[in-house]
């Protein structure tokens, strides 16, 4: 069962007179060859990592980053998107160093959700055949030392935040919320890809207050934050959703939900509405911060560099 099972087939031997064979119905007999059939990375990252190490790197998905560009892409669009919007304009140097630790941070915390979904999945993992291998699904890290693990990331993650202006840790800290409660969503719904979604893409409010844009004071700013997060979680939506497809016979059994098992039949058609709302909400963002934002900060731009050109010249005469 869960593509670690092996059903065998009982024959009864001759019996009565009529010597015929009797063939008693298949069983489902759970077989643990989960530790057999691991094999330890023999290419790549990983394969150059200390051994001890290796489980906690495959716990984190080291050797898989795609699930941290994921996250670092809405910090990286939202910091394009604010950068000429500063007074003086961001320097580029600011820029690449701002999205440097966005980058570091979206390592960090990607391995810290990594870690708490194989936490809360550590029952169903070992039943489906793409997750049975996990560090924890497999018995190579107990849970007592995941949490421990997960406390220590948790940890550089904030110290990470602390780097940037303070009031970014109030713009990021809610999103830990979503980052712990997520696992929970595939238990409860259908549409855990949407709380995946609002995960993932909680970098789109960040660059704003990274360069220093208060969000709060300004309604278009708001406005472009607000339509860049929500193209993202329809971002979030549509890859994952083509990704729970790997999984989709093995999640029906264990019970788990997804968007894929709850739209099977029309995927295609969910796809295209959710690509078509992407595109729409990012076209959203760039107008509103062009009528609204830029072309108010432009303004400011403008009247900041008269001050100072009539302040200069003030003190020439």
């Amino acid at each position: 069962m869960y593509g670690t099972s092996r059903p065998l087939l009982f024959h009864t031997a001759s019996i009565n007179h009529d010597r015929t064979t009797t063939t008693v119905p298949r069983h489902d007999i759970s077989i643990d060859t989960q530790n057999d059939s691991y094999v330890p990375p023999r290419t790549g990252l990983l394969s150059y990592l200390p051994t001890p190490v290796v489980p906690f790197a495959e716990l984190i998905r080291l050797d898989k980053p795609v699930g941290t560009y994921y996250l670092f892409f809405p910090c990286l669009f939202s910091t394009l998107l604010a950068a000429p919007l500063t007074i003086p304009i961001t320097p580029p140097l600011t820029v690449l160093s701002t999205t440097s630790l966005f980058f570091l941070g979206a390592l960090v915390m990607r391995g810290a959700g990594c870690t708490i979904n194989d936490l809360w999945d550590r029952n169903l993992d070992p039943h489906v055949a793409r997750t049975r291998l996990r560090p924890i699904a497999r018995g190579a890290i107990s849970p007592q030392t995941a949490i421990i693990f997960t406390g220590f990331q948790l940890l550089a993650g904030l110290g990470i935040l602390l780097l940037f202006p303070p009031a970014c840790f109030f713009y990021g800290a809610p999103s830990l919320l979503l980052v712990a409660t997520y696992p929970l969503a595939k238990r409860v719904t259908y549409y855990p890809q949407f709380v995946l979604g609002l995960t993932f893409s909680w970098g789109a409010f960040m660059g704003f207050p990274a360069l220093g844009l208060d969000l709060l004071s300004d309604a278009n700013l708001m406005l472009a934050a607000g339509a860049l997060y929500a193209s993202n979680v329809a971002w979030t939506v549509l890859y994952d959703m083509i990704y729970a497809h790997m999984d989709i016979r093995d999640d029906a059994a264990a019970g788990i939900k997804s968007i894929a098992l709850r739209h099977e039949r029309n995927t295609k058609a969910v796809l295209s509405g959710l690509a078509v709302v992407q595109v729409g909400l990012l076209g959203l963002a760039g107008w509103a911060r062009a009528v609204g934002g830029g072309l108010g900060m432009d303004v400011g731009l403008q009247e900041e560099r008269l001050h100072q050109d009539c302040s200069v010249n003030m003190g020439r005469d």
